[in-house]
């Protein structure tokens, strides 16, 4: 079920006055939440619903049995079945395929003939954000940083509906202790919610679809048809589809919780204003972000050892990320651009402070260079990301070196200004933002809906006819 769709909009319609008319009824509104979530999740496929409620009860088991446990030695072996187990899981329904294809390859390479029968598996939509959210709730009881909680509110949790296909990726401890607050729908701060939907809908509507149908689908479908500066403006204006489609997304996800009473921590703060790979991360899918420094990176050892030890806790790091992503080389190539564009950078300041030499001055034009450069390198890496091929992917890089002269009708004016705007917007100091909900926070209920309506009205408007799915649906 799509955000943006009338079917999702009449979903919602029912479920927020429900939800806010069982809220004094705890175990009623998490038995309706829950009921709600498995059926927003099972439209698409209702079989799935029984791959949630069974990594539910998996998870739930085992955080119960490692609270219980008092010898370290169980203990780590429950965790070890707990994590085998979801990565199983999501390695048989993500990764099954790109495992059995790239052995056959590599078997067919020393001259060993197999050919398997590869089954079909569909991939379920949001595996890799559920199986993460569970990880980091068993992981934590682990670590003794809170205690289990009951059956029905861990399902809640792994299953609340505005985050469980794409995020962000919200931990337990991070949504658990509000389902113990008292909600009143009085202070709910609606204008934002408000605020934050339609500017999601306008990301993904106006601004990823169109970029994605008038330039990026044909540069990247067919760039042996594309000129070079075509090319060029398709692997920007990819980074702006993607950024757009992704953000709009939480921004929806986020604007919906608090519609419902929950806080989601941010998942964006304008990564094309970087000055840094490491600032970059800083700033893009901040949740994963977080969750790969604090559930991979650090338990890897960090930057605690050698300076090698680190450069390789970096890499395995980002190249695991990557192929959180999606089960293809291309994947671990654009993890692997990350991850050494990291490891460099860390190189650089252990080398300027082994040398006592100061950071250099924060000029102006220091800080436009360096977002130019970062901005070009995460370019780079996008290009595998999107790319269906390793061929593909040759093909665009190639393509930007010999047909500077071919004619490029994929440029329009409309695709450039878009591409000014996703990237402009960015560089609008929060503070202009922020006056922004505060003045629209102020209106009356009538004016609000005024500008809501005629912000709808222009989406709809300047937005290409149906909705295609999120690019992160099918990570």
């Amino acid at each position: 079920m799509l955000f943006p769709t009338v079917t999702f909009a009449l979903f919602f319609i029912v479920v927020l006055p429900v939800s806010w008319l069982l809220m004094p009824h705890q175990t009623r509104w998490k038995l309706f939440m829950l009921a709600a979530s498995y059926y927003f999740y099972g439209y698409w496929n209702p079989r799935f619903v029984l791959l949630l409620v069974a990594s539910s009860l998996f998870n739930q088991l085992c955080a119960v049995l490692i609270h219980r446990a008092d010898n370290e030695q169980v203990r780590r072996l429950l965790l070890g079945a707990a994590v085998v187990g979801n990565l199983g899981v999501l390695g048989y329904f993500k990764y099954y395929g790109f495992f059995v294809s790239s052995g056959t390859n590599l078997l067919d390479n020393l001259g060993l003939n197999i050919s398997p029968e590869i089954l079909t598996v569909t991939l379920p939509i949001g595996i890799s954000f559920f199986t993460f959210q569970a990880l980091s709730y068993v992981i934590d009881i682990y670590r003794r940083t809170f205690e289990p909680v009951k059956m029905l509110e861990f399902a809640v949790f792994l299953s609340f509906f505005p985050q469980l296909v794409a995020g962000p990726i919200v931990r337990a401890s991070e949504f658990l202790p509000q389902l113990k607050l008292r909600h009143d729908p009085r202070r709910v701060d609606s204008s934002r919610a408000f605020f934050l939907i339609f500017l999601g809908l306008f990301k993904k509507v106006v601004i990823a679809n169109f970029l994605g149908t008038e330039i990026v689908d044909a540069v990247f479908g067919s760039p042996d048809q594309a000129s070079s500066f075509e090319v060029l403006i398709g692997i920007y204006a990819y980074a702006v589809q993607i950024y757009a489609d992704f953000s709009g997304y939480t921004d929806m996800a986020i604007g919906l919780a608090l519609l419902l009473g929950f806080r989601f921590p941010q998942n964006f703060d304008a990564p094309y204003t970087s000055v840094s790979l490491q600032d970059f991360w800083r700033r893009w899918h901040m949740t994963l972000s977080r969750w790969l420094r604090d559930y991979l990176y650090i338990p890897l050892g960090g930057n605690r050892g050698s300076r090698l030890a680190t450069y390789r806790n970096l890499m395995i790091t980002m190249v695991l990320g990557g192929l959180w992503h999606g089960a293809a080389w291309t994947f671990v190539v654009w993890g692997a651009i990350h991850g050494a564009g990291l490891s460099f950078e860390h190189w650089r300041r252990e080398r300027r402070e082994a040398r006592g030499e100061a950071e250099p001055d924060d000029t102006v034009w220091r800080r436009v260079g360096l977002r130019i450069l970062t901005f070009n390198v995460v370019c780079f890496a996008w290009v595998f990301f999107r790319a269906t091929s390793f061929q593909n992917a040759w093909d665009v890089l190639t393509r930007l070196l010999w047909h500077w002269t071919d004619p490029s009708p994929l440029i329009t004016w409309a695709v450039l200004i878009t591409i000014a705007v996703g990237i402009g917007a960015q560089f609008v100091p929060k503070e202009a933002m922020g006056r922004a909900m505060a003045a629209f926070s102020r209106l009356s209920p009538i004016s609000q809906g005024a500008v809501l309506g005629l912000a709808l009205f222009v989406t709809n408007t300047l937005g290409p006819r149906g909705v295609a799915p999120f690019i992160y649906f099918q990570f």
